[in-house]
């Protein structure tokens, strides 16, 4: 079934006391906006369109991050969720799929709930995603005959029993796109907060003869974020729901509730996951491999069997291949580790690419950036560099190669030679006494020049 989506975030959220569009507020490293996105991305549509407001440009290039084919378009005023959606009508004049409406700010709605939205559809005109409230509060609620949506009352206009009522609207409404726009035409704003109300429609449609039916799903997909307060709560559950499923699919986490994934982490069967380590946008790690405690990886590949920390920082573009080791303080960005190769203490590998079974000591810098440009580093299979070598890149390491401890590399070393370049020790016989005797001298002549 063909569907269009018309995503809403055209709102300040006020309440976030923030200069930033409550939309691009993140959880788990991603915009809000992303996480409606990537879930409605799930039904393959034909169109994408967001309807922007406030920091329309901001959320414009979020949007395009996560979609570079997607359509924004501008809600200038702010007189409801039928006049939101209506703004995207002119891109759909001539489209005759589905339209799906959802909501930048509701981030956890999950794909087998809209699928199961799509499914209803082939027997009714208008399906509305609807959960049972803990608490309704001041949730709009789905007034009901079996599995026939009679109507959507919002709160401020419902009737005691109506308000008693728990079954509640979240937003998220599917119907044929003509129809709903056709449906929005006829929407009012005699209401108690002179809005026009995307809710109306159903009622407008039964009037006409045409079905409605509710789906529902847990109320915690339908959370929606209006405070700080509740975006802290709603990382919380994502990060909950992210640590469950990693356990449930064979990765080893020693205490789950330290461990901090992104949105889109992706852990292999049996991998091995230590305390206090996280997760940025953009990693995958394969079976068997290892992330000891607080290490932090963004934008990296870590394949089978390979070993990071504990204490290492991965940054984007690292690739580690096979039983690769990436020990303690150990920083490496942009740089692919070969297999079996070690960086195991207090290294910086940046902008380089390392041979198979190569072993880099403990305080080598590849010194990529030379204020202006980014330079490559090239170190070749079954290289030892020893410890506090600096490559001053662009150089390659041939295969074979060593380099002593302490050399500052510039030039390229050829496979199998040892490359030495520090300057020669020079002992002075007596001068360490002479010199302490005379930072002492002068240290006492302060001391009593300040007396």
């Amino acid at each position: 079934m063909s569907t269009a989506l018309i995503i809403l975030a055209a709102g300040q959220g006020t309440r976030m006391n923030s200069e930033l569009p409550k939309v691009l507020h993140a959880i788990a490293g991603a915009p809000m906006l992303g996480h409606a996105m990537q879930a409605g991305a799930t039904l393959d549509p034909d169109h994408v369109i967001v309807v922007a407001g406030h920091g329309a440009e901001a959320v414009r290039k979020a949007a395009l991050d996560f979609d570079e084919a997607a359509q924004i378009v501008l809600q200038t005023e702010q007189l409801g969720t039928a006049h939101a959606v209506a703004q995207a009508a002119p891109l759909l004049t001539k489209y005759s799929g589905d339209a799906l409406v959802l909501y930048g700010d509701t981030p956890f709605i999950q794909p087998e709930t809209l699928a199961r939205m799509q499914a209803a559809r082939a027997s009714h005109d208008i399906v509305v995603l609807g959960f049972e409230a803990a608490d309704p509060g001041r949730y709009g609620r789905l007034v009901t005959d079996g599995e026939t949506l009679l109507r959507i009352v919002e709160f401020k206009d419902a009737t005691e029993d109506e308000r008693a009522i728990t079954l509640c609207n979240s937003g998220v409404i599917m119907a044929p796109c003509a129809l709903l726009f056709e449906l929005i035409a006829q929407v009012g704003n005699a209401n108690a907060a002179g809005e026009y109300y995307l809710t109306d429609i159903v009622g407008l449609a039964r009037a006409q003869g045409l079905s409605a039916t509710a789906v529902t799903c847990h109320e915690a997909e339908t959370m929606g974020i209006n405070s700080r307060a509740e975006l802290a709560q709603a990382e919380a559950a994502f990060q909950a729901r992210k640590r469950a499923e990693a356990l449930e699919t064979g990765v080893t986490l020693t205490a789950p509730e330290t461990v901090h994934f992104a949105y889109d982490t992706w852990l292999g069967r049996d991998c091995m996951v230590e305390p206090y380590v996280v997760f940025g946008p953009g990693v995958t790690i394969e079976t068997g491999a290892h992330i000891r405690a607080f290490s932090h990886l963004e934008g990296c590949h870590v394949a089978r069997g390979a070993v990071v920390g504990p204490y290492a920082r991965l940054r984007p573009g690292t690739e580690l291949s096979e039983h690769a080791r990436i020990g303690n303080f150990v920083e490496v960005k942009n740089a692919l580790i070969g297999e079996g190769a070690k960086v195991n203490h207090l290294s910086y590998i940046g902008d380089a690419s390392i041979g198979d079974e190569s072993n880099i000591g403990a305080g080598t810098i590849t010194c990529n950036y030379d204020g202006v440009s980014k330079h490559t580093t090239v170190i070749g299979a079954r290289v030892f560099v020893g410890s506090n070598t600096m490559l001053v890149a662009p150089v390659t390491l041939g295969d074979g190669a060593m380099t002593g401890s302490g050399s500052v590399i510039t030039r390229n070393v050829a496979p199998d030679a040892l490359a030495i370049a520090r300057a020669p020790q020079v002992d002075k016989p007596g001068r360490a006494r002479k010199l302490f005797d005379l930072l002492k001298a002068k240290a006492l002549k302060r001391d009593k020049g300040a007396d």
